[in-house]
């Protein structure tokens, strides 16, 4: 039998019946992701194995320099082959990592190429991805089509022009609507004066404001909220350490937003409270416009300084942070509610530590007017793996409600990566099946089945309102 074969992880004939007849089938709304826009508007076609696999996947990266591989096979010079061949070299070593899953699941999905990855097994998987990759249905579009794609939303700061994104939506034939995330990060990266400085520039090129003074600050990131709104953005992102729990006034902001205009150094302190009324100030205009706000808690970032500096972010270099996030994570949340400001909101965690944390937060915050208003995400980066995604599940099970969860997301860079959703759809069946086999479920398919398919497919796609307006072009 092949490694990746029909009833992967499905370990029972009750988990085999929810997955081959319900959540198999779903389509796809890929609410979070890093995948390029340009790549989507241009249809990018992919030259060979190596720039769709490894291209700026840092997972595969770390795992390569855990086995003794060179930068250059990674992100260097050397040439593509030799890239591919460093890492099939490095894949019988990650057994039990995710990685072994994943890259398996890829090639069959894929390319219907069915051995085990090795150096020996190397220039066969090579020469036939290749040659599949030369057809027409391997670009970008083709991809989307393969895995039934309905929609995509990339993460854009404020200052992009979205050209890429209108171009897509004047394609009257494109596939999969994709459409914009607004992630004003750099907007509260006010410790470092001299960068932060050339965003608010860019920021005041872009809006047409004038980003001088606090309140033209805000005025601009007002005018590209309302410009993503009109592209299509239905969902804000904040990529934080933790939530800020304490929130500056205006005036207080001012003062702040004016020491780092003028090149001075900004405290910590005044960083966490000038980051706090920023928050505030996003979570107002989601809930004006009935968006959806992701916070990402809990990256520790760049930690290798050496290596950072020379490669730069996102190369592999992260980990997962230890900060208290339930307090400040409470206050941020309720300042927002009391003023009747509270978007509908995902929480994600990256310490495992915190996901009775998370799980119990956001029935604080529920407020009957939309089912699963706030909800505990899907398990993120170092926690999108089967070990993890079953304690996410298990948390929100026994805290709150998973027949309304949102179900999965790629949160990747790569068009290689649709199989996650097969992944966390395999995963989620085998659970359940097991229960109803043990007897903590009742054996009613119909009843489990709704909830798989709510969770893979239909809660996505009322929750985010996508279907209700379509982006204007400007």
């Amino acid at each position: 039998m092949s490694f990746i074969h029909e009833d992967f992880l499905l370990q029972s004939a009750t988990a085999r019946r929810l997955y081959h007849e319900v959540a198999e089938h779903q389509p796809i709304i890929d609410y979070h992701c890093h995948l390029s826009p340009d790549d989507l508007a241009r249809d990018r076609r992919f030259a060979n194995l190596a720039e769709i696999w490894l291209e700026g996947d840092h997972y595969k990266w770390r795992a390569m320099r855990s086995n003794g591989v060179g930068e250059e096979f990674c992100t260097g010079t050397a040439e593509p082959y030799e890239k591919f061949l460093a890492w099939c070299k490095t894949v019988p070593h990650t057994l039990r990592n995710p990685l072994y899953h994943w890259s398996h699941l890829e090639l069959k999905r894929y390319f219907g190429i069915d051995c085990l990855i090795s150096p020996d097994t190397a220039r066969e998987i090579w020469d036939e991805a290749n040659r599949q990759l030369a057809r027409p249905d391997f670009s970008a579009t083709g991809i989307l089509k393969k895995f039934r794609v309905e929609v995509v939303c990339t993460t854009d700061d404020p200052t992009d022009t979205l050209a890429s994104h209108q171009e897509i939506a004047s394609q009257p034939n494109y596939p999969t609507r994709v459409l914009p995330t607004f992630r004003p990060d750099k907007a509260m990266k006010i410790s470092d004066p001299q960068a932060f400085n050339a965003w608010c520039d860019l920021l005041a090129e872009r809006s047409g404001g004038n980003t001088s003074n606090f309140s033209g600050f805000l005025d601009a990131l007002r005018q590209r909220h309302d410009y993503f709104h009109a592209n299509g953005a239905r969902l804000s992102d904040h990529g934080l350490e933790h939530c800020p729990g304490e929130f500056a006034s205006d005036e207080e902001a001012a003062k702040i937003f004016n020491k780092a205009r003028a090149g001075e150094v900004v405290t910590h302190e005044e960083a966490q409270r000038f980051s706090g009324n920023l928050m505030l100030f996003t979570g107002r205009l989601d809930a004006e416009k009935d968006w959806t706000k992701q916070l990402h808690l809990g990256a520790l970032r760049n930690n290798n300084t050496r290596s950072v500096r020379t490669l730069g972010p996102d190369t592999g270099f992260d980990s997962i942070g230890d900060w208290p996030q339930a307090q400040s994570l409470s206050r941020y949340l309720d300042r927002l509610e009391s003023e009747g400001k509270l978007p509908r909101t995902i929480l994600y965690n990256l310490n495992p530590a915190d996901n009775y944390a998370f799980a119990t937060m956001i029935g604080n915050f529920q407020d009957g007017s939309t089912a699963g208003k706030l909800q505990f995400g899907s398990g993120w980066w170092f926690l999108d793996q089967k070990e993890a995604i079953e304690m996410q599940i298990n948390a929100l099970s026994n805290c709150g409600l998973l027949s309304r969860f949102v179900g999965m997301l790629t949160d990747s860079r790569s068009l290689l990566s649709y199989p996650r959703h097969e992944y966390f759809r395999r995963i989620l069946c085998n659970m359940l099946g097991k229960d109803m086999e043990n007897g903590l479920l009742p054996n009613d398919f119909e009843l489990v089945g709704r909830l798989v398919a709510d969770v893979c497919y239909h809660n996505a796609r009322r929750y985010f309102g996508f279907y209700e307006n379509s982006p204007s072009i400007g």
